[in-house]
């Protein structure tokens, strides 16, 4: 069996994201599976009818492989989503797909589609240019959240305590990129410098873990030198992340939920989440049960199930 992890740097090795590629390669081969590390720069598409000519690797055609993983989160560019629903035609499954991707990399529409069905979200305001400060602190107040549209591992998120401070990032923004496209969340005050990491793997939970931001910061996020520590999941919660996931239609998530005193509300949603404190804080081998699922939904496939 062979499968193509699509990662924005195919020299990974001295790139974010290098434990879980590691681990999965690694699991691949006690699996029989051989994974290839490939940018999607390094790889043609040419749309004709003949499917088995239509991929090229540095300019050499390739057999498809069998199925592929994307990695690439919130820097999915236009080209590798156009890449990962050719291969999809050709019969490729991917691990997620192109359209739950797309989705799940604009923060807005996750939280949109969320809204729809009644999930806990934080109340979300999109920003428009020249920004009416009074208009968000009428409706969102202070502190308030700042986030890019797209951004992982905490980059593009921003605490303003005051109008001031909001009013100061503002016009940095204006500045710098006045094309960016910006949301206001409301603070979870009961949540700040931590929030509950859950990883699903094809329907299921396989981990989850408080994640605690170090010297007092507002984000938690692992990758910033915050500390892990398992979290005993309780049905409630199980419910809650699951049906995110169906939702977004996610074989494989990281759903960031915060701590708003005895329930929660969703902070974010990523289409490929870093495993390396889950598997650390849980004690479990996050990157075999993704190949395990992987090899289940092929059979699947192949018996036509």
């Amino acid at each position: 069996m062979l499968g193509w992890i699509l990662h924005k740097h195919s020299d990974f090795l001295i790139k974010p994201e290098t434990y879980e590629i590691q681990k999965l390669i690694e699991e691949g081969k006690q699996a029989g599976i051989e994974i290839i590390v490939l940018q999607p720069e390094q790889i043609e598409i040419i749309v004709n009818r003949d499917d088995r000519k239509s991929i090229f690797v540095n300019d050499v055609s390739t057999p498809l492989p069998d199925f592929i993983i994307p990695r690439m989160g919130a820097g999915t560019t236009y080209f590798a989503l156009a890449l990962i629903r050719h291969l999809e035609k050709l019969g490729v499954y991917s691990f997620n797909s192109a359209n739950s991707i797309d989705i799940v990399k604009d923060k807005l529409y996750q939280f949109q589609i969320l809204a729809e069905s009644g999930m806990p979200i934080p109340k979300t305001m999109l920003a428009k240019f020249p920004l009416d400060l009074h208009v968000v602190g009428k409706h969102i107040g202070f502190p308030v959240v700042v986030k890019t549209l797209t951004g992982s591992q905490g980059s593009g998120v921003f605490l303003c305590e005051t109008l001031q401070s909001l009013d100061e990032l503002m016009h940095m923004v204006e500045n710098s990129n006045p094309n960016v496209n910006l949301i206001f969340q409301e603070f979870v005050k009961t949540s700040h410098g931590r929030d509950l990491r859950v990883v699903t793997v094809g329907g299921r939970v396989v981990g989850a873990m408080v994640r605690t931001a170090a010297d007092g910061n507002f984000k938690a996020n692992y990758s910033r030198g915050g500390t892990v520590e398992k979290f005993e999941i309780t049905p409630e919660i199980e419910w809650l992340v699951l049906e995110i996931a169906r939702k977004l239609d996610l074989d494989i998530a990281g759903i960031d939920l915060l701590f708003d005193g005895d329930g929660f509300k969703i902070c974010e949603v990523n289409s490929s989440p870093g495993f390396e404190g889950l598997e650390q804080a849980c004690k479990k081998n996050i990157a075999r049960e993704i190949l395990q699922f992987v090899k289940l939904r092929l059979d699947m496939k192949a018996k036509g199930k």
